[in-house]
């Protein structure tokens, strides 16, 4: 095989439109562009996104992250290592936490989070509780009660 006998696969090559020449040629007057507009003339069409001037998707969409959620529910939270310093058999509740100024306002109902130590047996009742905090609370002899938030 020489290099004069290289030659494309047959049916690989196609020649190019030729757009605007007449009807016969199939892509006469217009050259398949449509009707005159931003989209038919020559250079680059509108950039990607762009919807007429209507404010785009990417505008209209929140900024940053995640959609907020409509019926958010927040907490007031507290770690077991605050929990400590209160009397052992203590009976743990928010009103009786903030009686007790551990904790000084109230942002919704109990969670009790799991910073921290906790060695006296308490009994704690709360909306919720995180996984190591209610291994904390019983394994420190303590009973962990959840209650229905009332939000």
């Amino acid at each position: 095989m020489r290099l004069k006998d290289a030659r494309p696969q047959a049916g690989s090559k196609h020649r190019r439109r030729r757009l605007g020449r007449g009807i016969s040629a199939g892509q006469g007057a217009s050259g398949g562009l449509g009707m005159r507009g931003q989209k038919a003339r020559a250079g680059s069409g509108p950039r990607p996104g762009f919807e007429g001037g209507q404010n785009p998707l990417y505008r209209r969409l929140p900024k940053l992250k995640h959609f907020p959620l409509v019926n958010r529910q927040s907490y007031t939270t507290i770690n077991v290592r605050q929990l400590a310093n209160l009397a052992p058999g203590t009976e743990v509740t928010l009103e009786q936490l903030v009686a007790d100024r551990v904790i000084t306002g109230t942002r919704g109902p109990l969670k009790v989070l799991g910073d921290g130590d906790l060695t006296v047996s308490l009994r704690v009742k709360a909306a919720a509780f995180t996984a190591s905090a209610r291994a904390k609370i019983t394994g420190a002899g303590g009973q962990c009660e959840d209650i229905n938030p009332k939000s």
